[in-house]
């Protein structure tokens, strides 16, 4: 049965990919991906990258804006009438009138973005100007983590998400939820009343992983997490039960049937359909990665990091750029890896930040370059928040940066108000990566949070400037400009 399934989904790609082929020998396009875990900086990298294409920001490293190739940009309207649109205009009013950042994403998204070129090549200009649909699909990171699912067994997934969740790291967090879970019998018979409680005790304890104090990202099934309008559903009200992988198979109308089979259902109904209709139909990627959040939160929230982007990475269909090829089976030929809130560190810090990151996505790295894709990685910040200066501490110049922290951010027992500007010291960032892995040591005992002489506060978004004319300047950023030449400036040669 799964064998039929997955040929029926191929051949529906393979039909939404011919008629993506056919609509791109008018006018060719490239399927963006952006995706990143819990506030890692999707909704904010998309608004700025559309502002600073229509408005004509500085892209000194954006080869078609820097050499005056790009003609202009702006947006159209999508190509998929099914899928909600990225709401651009309020997005980049709460960053440029409000000065605060907008709503995180809840779920998959899409913008059209065409951009009119004229080519760097000498032969394609004389036949005319160029021009490039940019289809950016926005989707929660917390879905990707769904994926390896579709490969796994409820046995197995239950396996895997007890052994975390009695792990040291959790076990505190998700003591509630197996309190529940000792009250299971799962050879007993089905009640919606149990089902209900323990998946609520199981949802409750992901949403507390999530939390700041702890921070941590490995916590499928993702949809649990931002449900939408699936909340309340069957497919969505499931546990993992304590279950060997060499059980007999379930018996009909009991508790461990039933969960089984939502399970099942919850692949079929919600996991499958965002890999056949979403996931499945990108040709770029952009991975972003909130490196300093986790570091905030210590080593045992790097490390789930690092296993979260580990197994969601090996879920991409990376591969060479075939025209052939992307017909039968597309596949993401650039998937660019991007450290978010580099404006938190002073300049100096940002090749060890990208040491850090490349660490933590090594394996993913390995898997994309071996499948042909193109990979790149860097520290960025798609609105910078923050300003460079210099502070004295103990006689000693440390490089600083300037900014307005967010209303109720605290620093050494201090609270902001969200008005008052800042100069701090964040700290510096180990010159060896694998160091962030390691326990702080202190004088009484060992202890896993994080180290306190790295302070990360969250900025409001910065005033802009203004022209003669009373237009606002486009927002200002890290690296943004290096991060679209990769996923895109071939595309515009």
């Amino acid at each position: 049965m799964k064998r039929l399934q997955n040929l029926a989904d191929e051949a529906r790609l393979t039909l939404a990919n011919i008629t993506d082929a056919a609509t791109d020998l008018t006018v060719p396009s490239v399927r963006l991906g952006v995706t990143g875990l819990a506030r890692a900086g999707k909704t904010v990298f998309i608004t700025a990258l559309v502002h600073n294409l229509v408005h004509g920001g500085r892209l000194p490293v954006f080869g078609a804006a820097a050499g005056g190739r790009l003609t202009r940009a702006f947006l159209q309207p999508q190509p998929d009438d099914a899928v909600p649109r990225f709401d651009y205009e309020t997005h980049v009013a709460a960053l440029v009138d409000e000065r605060i950042w907008p709503q995180s994403t809840r779920q998959v998204s899409e913008l059209r973005l065409t951009i009119e070129y004229e080519s760097a090549s000498y032969l394609s200009r004389k036949l005319g100007p160029g021009k490039l649909h940019l289809d950016v699909i926005d989707y929660p990171g917390e879905w990707l983590l769904d994926l390896p699912l579709l490969k796994k067994s409820y046995a197995e997934f239950s396996a895997e998400a007890l052994s975390r969740a009695r792990a040291a790291n959790r076990a505190q967090i998700a003591a509630p939820f197996l309190q529940e879970l000792d009250k299971i019998d799962p050879d007993g018979p089905e009640t919606e009343t149990e089902a209900q409680r323990l998946s609520g005790a199981f949802k409750t304890y992901l949403a507390a992983c999530r939390e700041d104090t702890h921070a941590l990202s490995m916590l499928p099934p993702g949809r649990f997490l931002m449900p939408g309008d699936l909340d309340g559903s069957p497919a969505l009200t499931f546990a993992p039960l304590d279950i060997a992988f060499d059980a007999a198979p379930a018996r009909s109308g009991t508790f461990r049937a039933m969960m089984e089979r939502r399970y099942e259902a919850y692949k079929s109904h919600v996991v499958r359909p965002f890999f056949r209709d979403h996931f499945a139909r990108l040709d770029r990627q952009i991975v972003l990665v909130d490196v300093l959040h986790a570091l905030n939160a210590g080593p045992d929230a790097l490390a789930d990091l690092q296993a979260a982007l580990g197994e969601v990475l090996t879920s991409f269909r990376p591969g060479k750029r075939s025209w052939l090829a992307s017909i039968l089976t597309r596949r993401i030929d650039r998937i660019l890896f991007a450290a978010t809130k580099a404006d938190h560190l002073n300049r100096t810090d940002h090749d060890r930040l990208q040491a850090i990151l490349k660490l933590l996505v090594q394996r993913g790295m390995e898997h994309a370059r071996f499948k042909g894709a193109e990979v790149d990685i860097l520290a960025m910040a798609a609105v910078r928040a923050t300003r460079e200066a210099s502070v004295k501490h103990a006689g000693e110049e440390l490089p600083a940066i300037l900014g307005t922290p967010l209303p109720g951010e605290m620093l050494d027992g201090k609270s902001f108000d969200g008005m008052s500007e800042i100069a701090m010291f964040p700290g510096d960032l180990p010159t060896n990566p694998e160091s962030i892995f390691r326990p702080v040591e202190s004088s009484s005992e060992k202890v896993t949070y994080g180290d306190p002489s790295l302070q990360f506060l969250r900025f409001r978004p910065p005033k802009l400037q203004r022209t003669a004319e009373g237009m606002s300047l486009s927002l200002p950023h890290i690296r943004l400009d290096r991060a679209i030449e990769f996923l895109i400036g071939d595309r515009l040669a």
